[in-house]
């Protein structure tokens, strides 16, 4: 598209997200499109597809919507361009460091649960190698 802007249809293969749920996160406002085509078409920037990528990270981690939203309105604020006092900064700095160790303490988790469940697949081929022969021979 011209101007830097994108439909939706090339939002959501860059993001790997389905149109479907782009325009859920729409509904609840974790995303609004940067402009609308003449023909009422949604227009995205490369903005709104980093903001995407955001959600996108977030949800497999078991991040709530509303944690998405708090989120990304700490980083709304930040990027803004109005001067923002040392306490207000401070303050979303820590927001964003604790949605940085939540995401951290999660992903110890699901390395944990990957651990075992390829434990658990290498377990099952070892007894498929075990049993294979003996199934053979009938």
């Amino acid at each position: 598209m011209d101007g830097g802007h994108m439909r939706i249809g090339e939002v959501a293969a860059r993001t790997e997200l389905s149109l479907r749920t782009i325009r859920h996160y729409e509904e609840v406002g974790l995303v609004v499109p940067s402009a609308r085509s003449r023909g009422g078409f949604r227009l995205y920037t490369e903005a709104d597809v980093a903001r995407l990528m955001v959600i996108r990270r977030m949800k497999p981690l078991g991040f709530t919507l509303d944690q998405m939203r708090d989120l990304l309105a700490a980083t709304d604020r930040l990027d803004a361009d109005g001067a923002l006092g040392a306490g207000e900064r401070a303050a979303l700095l820590e927001r964003v460091r604790a949605y940085r160790q939540a995401a951290v303490e999660q992903v110890a988790r699901l390395r944990v649960q990957l651990s075992r469940a390829e434990d658990f697949a290498a377990t099952l081929d070892a007894r498929l190698e075990r049993d294979a022969p003996a199934a053979g021979r009938d």
